[in-house]
């Protein structure tokens, strides 16, 4: 049976009088949890019943955050756009990984969404961390995670961060050219190191291979150097690119990947790991993302071949577990004025809405990761309509048309072009936005003065990760 449970990163008040016999958690300004308040009413919910209980928690918690906000008198920034973040998601999708992918260990890409309970139950799960800087390393080692299970998973690297991981304990780097490598042997001779081999990304939606990997025709080069120089190299790691959609792309590298090793025997060397990077998204392509690359992997590196499989996703984990509330804050009306002046038929009103949210903030995944985030409509005439027909957009051409506009004064800011909706918005209303947990608020800026610090709800519809969590 399953007991739902909410955390909070603030004190609020989550009274949720119409719903189940949650518990309710908040965070404490010294990271623990107390206890709030227990529902009367009794619902069972059997474990494999989690969508329509996430749905039920997301719900509860954007419905009870909105509706308490007084917008005639609420404080200067109490109606700012916040996230609500279901950690049982992140759980299921560890899960759907292990089944998929049970050779292959994952290490979380801190990059794509460094949120501290997200790392706390990756954590927990057993994952590694992908690295990319002194503040992500620093952001893991500081949640006591042994520095054996980071890999700097970044092929140019700043000096001082190589000296300050050689004296933290963090041997799993990668490299792709010889400057690095005589970097490497200046600063840190003991590192373990993974040769970055370049991939064929046209298929990414973030394409990497133009600025980082080695092609096949310098492998054999950089492994030469590497042995003169006396460095340890352990493995070989590629990157198909962020969002990639090609399966193939997966079997290229891990054919390519083979070469490489071959290679690296030829010198003396006895590689043991094979990065198999990211790309993978959360969507129904992982399937047979997935199928490909295991069916290559147990060609090419079979289990009884006793090399280590490891990977960097991100938005695999982090996607779908958030969801973004925005706030309508201001609103023009747009009227056709070549109907009105031919009097032929009633003009077709619509309106420019402009939410406290757009592309400098957490919207910035539209023009840095190429995503096309849907609006739903989630308060509106005083109605909370998250998860119902009223919230989503009209696709038949019905409805009143809407585009939808950042806070910011750059004309670029825009969220959305053009879309329909069943029902008027006005300022005051909100909307959300589901599958915004990755390179979202990690990439948000302050420009024109807006914070790029929202707060975070979390929910938990996986009693696991509860567990994990010791809630």
């Amino acid at each position: 049976m399953v007991m739902p449970t909410i955390l909070a990163d603030r004190y609020a008040s989550l009274d949720y009088t119409e719903s189940t016999n949650n518990h309710v958690f908040m965070k404490s300004c010294t990271n623990g949890y107390f206890e709030q308040n227990k529902y009367h009413q009794h619902v069972q919910v059997e474990e494999h019943n989690a969508a329509p209980l996430a749905k039920q928690l997301i719900g509860d918690a954007l419905r009870e955050r909105v509706e308490s906000i007084d917008h005639e008198n609420c404080e200067a920034g109490e109606e700012d756009t916040f996230f609500v973040a279901d950690l049982g998601e992140v759980y299921r999708q560890h899960l759907r990984w292990k089944l998929n992918l049970p050779r292959v260990k994952p290490f979380y890409a801190v990059k794509c969404n460094p949120d501290p309970k997200l790392l706390q139950l990756l954590s927990a799960l057993g994952t590694g961390f992908d690295c990319a800087s002194k503040a992500e390393i620093e952001q893991v080692l500081n949640m006591g995670v042994d520095p054996s299970r980071i890999i700097y998973a970044q092929p140019c690297k700043t000096k001082s961060y190589l000296r300050y991981v050689a004296n933290q304990g963090v041997r799993q780097m990668t490299f792709d050219n010889a400057d690095e490598l005589r970097k490497i042997a200046r600063l840190y001779p003991g590192a373990e190191l993974y040769l970055r081999i370049l991939t064929d990304d046209t298929s990414s939606l973030c394409r990497l291979s133009m600025k980082f990997g080695a092609s096949l025709d310098s492998t054999d080069s950089l492994l030469a150097l590497a042995r003169e120089l006396g460095l340890n190299v352990v493995g070989v790691s590629f990157h198909v690119g962020s969002g990639a959609s090609d399966p193939r792309a997966f079997l290229k590298a891990v054919q390519d990947a083979h070469v490489v090793f071959q290679q690296a025997a030829s010198y003396g060397y006895s590689l043991h790991t094979l990065d198999v990077g990211g790309g993978f998204c959360s969507d129904e392509t992982f399937e047979q993302m997935a199928g490909v690359l295991r069916l290559a992997l147990d060609e090419y590196f079979p289990a009884h071949s006793g090399i280590n499989l490891i990977a960097e996703p991100g938005r695999f984990y982090a996607s779908a577990a958030f969801t973004l509330a925005c706030n309508i804050i201001a609103r023009r009306t747009i009227q056709d004025s070549e109907l009105i002046n031919n009097g032929t038929m009633t003009p077709d009103t619509s309106y420019m809405v402009y939410v406290n949210d757009g592309l400098y903030g957490n919207f910035s995944s539209i023009m840095f990761d190429h995503q096309h985030p849907v609006a739903k409509v989630l308060r509106a005439n005083g109605q909370t309509l998250y998860d119902t027909a009223a919230a989503e957009a009209n696709t038949d051409g019905d409805g009143v048309e809407y585009s939808i506009w950042g806070p910011t004064c750059d004309g670029i800011d825009r969220i959305t072009e053009s879309i329909r909706f069943p029902v008027v918005l006005d300022v005051g209303d909100w909307l959300y936005f589901e599958d915004m947990g990755a390179y979202t608020k990690c990439s948000a800026t302050t420009f024109n003065g807006f914070s790029n610090e929202h707060d975070v709800i979390y929910v938990c519809s996986e009693p696991g990760a509860r567990a994990l969590l010791g809630l």
